[in-house]
């Protein structure tokens, strides 16, 4: 068997706790994983994991043996890499991650672009707001909505992620239309439920660069954009949300944009990728293109 492919699966038997799972992260059988780390088990002449009915734990062998086929996997894919990028033809696959609402949205068209314009790359994008260890789950870059924390990766600014406040017309005709921020102090806001911190109580607007914040009561918190939207369009209350995914709805008069004379609130938005290799030709062109799309204008 080829070493560096059982050592990968060993790699990956090791980190996810049983060889069922590596299968599922390798796409093969978890009989060609156990083939895998038996081989090298052979080849060393010792076991490298302790199996039993319940559980599996590295041997101590298989502790050492674990942390130098890490840097080993890493190195040949840093090999591979390099003769990508002299190559400078994008080719691959790149695993990508985005906040849902982003993703399936504003996202996609830059995603179907970019493959037609590069037919030798395959993207695998997954869409959830919790937040993703790149070097941990293999991701090669994530788009980030939100204050961004010092995590060693590389950061690229896009434009921030514009927001718009508005209601049903049935909503409005039974509750009044808000002149000013605080006047949404006495409606229904219908919150944004996010996967690690609770929906935002305080909705900051401006005008002319001064802040007006605002204490919102969100009797109906959700986590997924369409069903609140879903709330707005049965006149149930006020609605927060990101201006791409609301757009045809507005344009349609199913929803009417309230307080149009204040900034909505909108939040910092990033590209983040690894920092610590060298970047693949793949990955460089699908970064130019997004800042081409998402950049500052």
């Amino acid at each position: 068997m080829d070493r560096l492919s059982s050592m990968n699966a060993f790699v990956m038997a090791a980190e996810l706790g049983s060889y069922a799972r590596a299968a599922e992260r390798l796409s093969m059988s978890p009989q060609m994983v156990a083939k895998h780390v038996a081989a090298l088990e052979q080849r060393l002449g010792a076991r490298l994991l302790n199996r039993t009915t319940r559980r599996q734990s590295l041997t101590e062998l298989g502790s050492a043996y674990y942390e130098r086929c890490k840097h080993i996997l890493v190195e040949a894919e840093a090999a591979d890499s390099l003769a990508q990028i002299m190559n400078d033809t994008p080719r691959g696959k790149l695993k990508i991650t985005a906040p849902v609402t982003f993703g399936s949205n504003s996202l996609m068209p830059l995603i179907t672009g970019f493959l037609r314009d590069n037919p030798d790359v395959e993207i695998d994008l997954h869409l959830t707001d919790r937040f993703v260890d790149l070097v941990e789950e293999g991701y090669e870059a994530a788009f980030r909505i939100g204050p961004l924390a010092t995590t060693g990766l590389t950061a690229r600014p896009l434009a921030p992620y514009r927001l718009v406040v508005c209601a049903s017309p049935e909503y409005l005709a039974a509750r009044g239309t808000p002149q000013a921020p605080a006047d949404l102090e006495r409606h229904e806001c219908l919150g944004y439920a996010f996967w690690s911190r609770p929906a935002d109580r305080e909705w900051v607007f401006s005008q002319d660069s001064t802040p007006y914040k605002v204490q919102v009561a969100s009797r109906l918190q959700i986590n997924e954009s369409r069903a609140l939207m879903s709330a707005a369009l049965d006149g149930f209350g006020i609605v927060l949300g990101p201006e791409d995914f609301l757009r045809g709805a507005l344009a349609r008069g199913e929803l009417v944009r309230v307080l149009p004379d204040y900034e909505a609130p909108s939040r910092p938005m990033h590209l983040v990728y690894t920092a610590n290799r060298q970047r693949t030709a793949k990955l460089r062109r699908f970064v130019e293109a997004v800042l081409g799309r998402f950049g500052h204008p």
